[in-house]
């Protein structure tokens, strides 16, 4: 009897049991997609609790990826999440060897066994903005940008080195994107510490019966609340991965948020409308680490990815905000 061989279709996540990652794993498992988790999850965190209502069915340690890889797994797309993703971060070695040589090890493994490629950038790369925040991929616009800090240059390098891949005869995946997400907000980033989310922060503050307390300006023509971000709900990031993965032949650098800036007072008060109390907000000295590596504005151009065919109409502040605080923050069990 002739057997028939089914070819699986599975799909790799790295990070993916951080923020973004198990978020996106949850809505794969939801319609039946066969997912594969890379990541660690701690000997001493909550980041397990992420997976509380949907357990993986794998998980490989990163150190563990490069023989995983080398088997015959059927992997159809690497979906890239996993980095250092600390703003603050020192250590520059350690941040370019995850950030950038692991990066172009998953890259150079794409091209060569016809896998996709997605991966993280992020909108740290466009700096404090004198150069816009156009997603145009080319080099000569790439080299314009000029990161604040140590991780926003290592996701630029990554980023021009990939476009330098694209632009010559270098061996490139079936497809690839990289993904510039800016400020993601929502469940499932309870681990992140010093990373989390402003708008967790300022829900948290408010708990604890104090005011929502904003940084002052550290710009004489920006006035204090008046920095402005560009919050982008994880269910409109998920949404856009999805997207992604249902067109195999698109590929390029894109932008990821809403494409609307809004300032850190409007989601302070967004945040008391959501917790069903009066606006209380604090403003206080922004920490001298901080100074000269703050982005004071940031606003997604989102023409390119609109042009590709993402039609999925974003969350306001607001929304996401409410939805965020009444159906994970005010519950027992915060987790998606």
């Amino acid at each position: 009897m002739m057997q028939l061989h089914i070819t699986r279709r599975m799909i790799l996540v790295t990070g993916g049991a951080g923020f973004i990652g198990s978020n996106l794993h949850a809505a794969l498992v939801a319609e039946g997609q066969e997912v594969v988790i890379c990541d660690w999850l701690g000997a001493e965190g909550q980041k397990w609790r992420n997976f509380l209502h949907h357990p993986p069915a794998a998980i490989i340690r990163p150190e563990a990826l490069e023989d995983y890889l080398a088997q015959d797994m059927k992997i159809t797309c690497i979906v890239h999440l996993g980095a250092i993703s600390e703003t603050t971060a020192r250590d520059g070695d350690q941040v370019w060897h995850n950030n950038v040589t692991l990066s172009q090890k998953l890259w150079n493994f794409c091209a060569q066994s016809r896998v996709r490629f997605i991966y993280a950038s992020s909108a740290a790369t466009y700096g404090d903005g004198a150069a816009g925040f156009d997603d145009d991929m080319s080099l000569p616009a790439l080299r314009k940008l000029k990161p604040l800090n140590l991780y926003g240059w290592s996701k630029h390098a990554f980023d021009l080195w990939v476009a330098q891949q694209a632009a010559g005869c270098a061996p490139v995946p079936p497809q690839w994107a990289g993904v510039k997400f800016f400020n993601v907000y929502g469940p499932n980033e309870y681990h992140k510490g010093k990373m989390i989310s402003v708008v967790k922060v300022k829900h948290d503050e408010l708990a604890s019966g104090g005011p929502v307390r904003l940084f002052k300006s550290d710009r004489a023509e920006i006035a204090d609340g008046a920095q402005k971000r560009d919050f982008i709900h994880v269910d409109d990031v998920v949404a856009a991965l999805k997207f992604l993965l249902s067109a195999p032949h698109l590929a390029g650098i894109f932008n990821l948020g809403t494409g609307v800036a809004r300032s850190y007072a409007d989601l302070a008060r967004a945040v008391c409308t959501a917790n069903g109390v009066p606006e209380q907000i604090e403003y206080i000295d922004m920490p001298e680490s901080l100074r000269g590596q703050y982005q004071s504005f940031t606003e997604a151009k989102m023409v390119r990815f609109r042009a590709i065919g993402f039609n999925n109409k974003f969350l306001t502040l607001e929304q996401g905000i409410n939805a965020y605080v009444k159906s994970q923050l005010l519950q027992a069990d915060p987790y998606r």
